[in-house]
């Protein structure tokens, strides 16, 4: 097949999970059956790959598009991607578009081309409300875009059965069209790998557990949730935050929360505040006692993946696809949330929540043989269900399928 792939995330750029999906789903696509399916990737970005499979092209406006409010600016400018993208990407079996970035091209591409257009579910704007303070009115252009893609669509990849619902039932896509494949990890790349010099490097001490979380500064991440919850968690602990990487103006409260978490507690809190390379992460996982993910929206959550496929037992929020990832019990713990309504997915109670995530962690830190078991079914688990190879043969099976039709 001749697969072309629309993104706004493609290494080295990338800065959530849709990017890492992408990286390693193109990857995979381009191995399978020897080699003889093309994948063609246009992004965001200054990318050139012209050799070799895939080949990878970024794309950058030519000029900026008038904006009387600045928060339009960045819809102007996905769209005047999207458009250079329509016009770029040419003879291909199949467009599979991966975030609303990059759904207007798609739809194009489709009219274009007369190819089947496919969706990756990653997030979906409506249940992102707080993307509002970021983009103003565009807000509400770019959720039209995603509905009018989604309408569009001939197939829809949802990366957890909890997605599959969620299309359906906020855009009306029938089941019939919508695809489970789960994300997935590179199991050779994430397993555990000690390395003290990493702890030293980040003055984290290695004769104390620490618990560690990894991701953007964002809401839906939701840091503050844990920041809150640090006075709660037991003496003789280190918490660790890699948290980098804003995109929004969240970091001045995240700030103000961690300091006071720092006047709460007895235990280091250590604040990461970059990006950290991809080797450095993986031995911060494997060293870390639990992984803590206190997301308020998740799809699917590749983040906990990572940290189970390097032996790390997880708290999470038991939101969205997270516990198609997490088996409660098994390979960590489950905390549930209250959401203020079905649009807002902001815990009711802020405060209970917090304390819930600081009882899961305190209670397994006081379990060892626990830990120790859920590190080691939480690597089994990976290795069972979350391969990459076998992630992207059942994405080649749906375009396949979907060209036949």
């Amino acid at each position: 097949m001749k697969i072309g792939i629309l993104t706004n995330e493609y290494p080295p750029h990338v800065y959530g999970g849709a990017g890492v999906h992408v990286e390693y789903l193109t990857r995979e696509l381009a191995r399978l059956d020897g080699g003889q399916h093309a994948v063609k990737v246009l992004c965001f970005g200054d990318q050139d790959i012209a050799t070799g499979n895939p080949q990878v092209r970024g794309v950058q406006p030519f000029f900026k598009l008038p904006a009387w409010d600045p928060r339009h600016e960045r819809l102007f400018d996905t769209l005047l991607r999207d458009i250079i993208m329509a016009g770029t990407l040419a003879d291909v079996d199949v467009v599979h578009c991966h975030t609303w970035y990059s759904h207007y091209a798609g739809c194009l591409v489709k009219q274009l081309q007369q190819v089947p257009l496919v969706l990756t579910t990653h997030s979906l704007e409506p249940h992102r409300p707080w993307k509002v303070e970021q983009l103003g009115t565009a807000y509400n252009a770019s959720t039209w875009v995603e509905r009018t893609a989604y309408a569009n669509a001939d197939g829809v990849v949802a990366v957890s059965q909890s997605m599959r619902h969620d299309v359906h039932d906020l855009y009306d896509v029938p089941f019939d069209r919508i695809r489970v494949i789960h994300n997935g990890i590179d199991l050779n790349q994430y397993r555990p790998t000690p390395n003290p010099a990493v702890l030293k490097a980040y003055a984290v001490n290695p004769d104390k557990p620490y618990i560690l979380f990894v991701g953007r500064i964002t809401r839906q991440k939701g840091i503050i949730h844990l920041v809150n919850a640090i006075r709660h968690i037991r003496n003789g602990v280190q918490i660790v935050l890699c948290a980098g990487a804003p995109d929004t103006k969240e970091i001045g409260a995240v700030t103000e929360a961690v300091a006071r978490a720092k006047q709460q507690t007895k235990n280091e809190v250590i604040w990461i505040e970059k990006i950290v390379p991809k080797s450095e992460i993986v031995s911060l996982y494997t060293h870390a006692a639990l992984f803590v993910c206190p997301s308020v929206y998740e799809p699917f959550g590749i983040i906990n993946l990572e940290a189970m496929a390097c032996g790390t037992p997880v708290v999470a929020s038991a939101v969205g696809g997270i516990p198609e990832a997490v088996v409660h019990g098994v390979t960590g713990i489950l905390v549930p949330i209250e959401p203020v309504s079905e649009t807002n997915v902001e815990p009711r109670d802020p405060d209970l929540f917090a304390r819930n995530l600081a009882a899961a962690v305190n209670g397994l830190l006081d379990s060892p043989a626990m830990l120790q078991e859920m590190g080691a079914a939480a690597r089994r688990r990976v290795e069972e269900h979350f391969g990459w190879p076998t992630i992207a043969r059942q994405t080649l099976e749906f375009y396949q399928q979907l060209v036949r039709r």
